[in-house]
């Protein structure tokens, strides 16, 4: 029987190498790549389009996505993780705030209020520093993945001619979640923040997740099989990866490594044997949390059962 083609949209990482490069290859499944420039624009069109059949996107994007009844499911892989105490910017030249002093006043937000890194920066805001989301107005530079959100009343837009870097530096907003930042005044509000994220994933098992991957619905009723099979091969791409991370622990050159090789490097150190876990058990608590933040900040209306999210055929596997 021919291959099964889809066409597929991530981006290329460690863990996702072997699958680009087709050392790994799904069985039954040609995975056809489309390039995207920033992988963030496939979010938005899968979400607006449904324009792959197999699709990077971004946690809470998935949530908006079902909210608003797209034939999307997840596979529970979860291509990226990080930690967001360092998200949120100020300019040093004020005075140092205290998380609770930003309330009453005006923070932005790079691009939409669902971003995922938005939801975890203002889950830190909340839950580590008693912050009331709610007495914050926050300022968009731009618009949402999906189409149909409507978000809470004080959620409003930036001036379109206005960047959000400037209008922090002019002291029209107290602090930023995620913006570009080039001026050396703009530092993150918490200090030593990789840090403060590495000490609460240590205290209460905090470590976030930001990227899912997600299949169009007509694809997964046709063939009952093809989750589970998405699910073995992302996770076979991503043992060499893991290994490599751990050949460098103990050669102790992990410090060599840049961007999120050094983060997931940090991860292990810290005592998680696989800084990128996929499968549903291994992430419940996390995944829970993140519903449970997107509905408190108004960005579903409730959480979903957790067997509802994902492919069936994935529930019970951990890669």
């Amino acid at each position: 029987m021919p291959d099964l083609h889809l066409s597929t949209a991530i981006q290329t990482l460690g863990h996702t190498r072997a699958l680009k490069d087709r050392s790994i290859v799904p069985e039954g499944i040609q995975l056809d790549f489309v390039e995207v420039a920033r992988i963030i624009e496939a979010f938005r069109r899968m979400a607006r389009g449904s324009e792959f059949d197999v699709s990077e996107m971004a946690m809470t994007t998935y949530l908006c996505a079902r909210a608003a009844g797209k034939r999307l499911t997840a596979l529970p892989v979860f291509l990226v993780r990080a930690f967001h105490h360092g998200a949120l910017l100020h300019d040093t030249r004020r005075p140092v705030l205290d998380p609770k002093q930003l309330e009453g006043r005006k923070v932005g937000v790079n691009r939409g209020y669902t971003v995922t890194t938005g939801l975890w920066a203002r889950g830190v805001l909340q839950h580590q520093y008693g912050v009331d989301l709610s007495k914050i107005t926050w300022v968009l530079s731009g618009d949402e993945h999906v189409a149909e959100y409507r978000p809470p009343a004080n959620v409003v837009p930036a001036p379109k001619d206005r960047k959000m870097e400037d209008m922090l530096l002019d002291g029209e907003l107290v602090a930023a979640i995620n913006i570009p930042a080039e001026q050396p005044e703009i530092q993150p509000l918490i200090p030593d923040a990789q840090a403060a994220g590495l000490a609460q994933m240590a205290a209460t098992g905090y470590y976030p997740i930001n990227h899912t991957v997600v299949v169009r619905d007509e694809l997964l009723e046709q063939h009952p099989w093809l989750g589970a099979a998405l699910f073995d091969a992302f996770a076979r791409a991503k043992r060499p990866y893991v290994e490599t991370l751990r050949q460098h622990m103990s050669a102790g050159t992990a410090g060599e490594l840049s961007g999120p090789d050094r983060l997931y490097a940090r991860v292990m150190q810290a005592g998680l044997d696989d800084p990128l876990p996929y499968g549903v058990a291994p992430n419940r608590a996390m995944l829970e949390m993140a519903m449970q933040l997107a509905t408190e900040q108004n960005i579903i209306a409730r959480p979903y059962p957790i067997e509802q999210l994902f492919a069936a055929g994935t529930l019970d596997l951990i890669g």
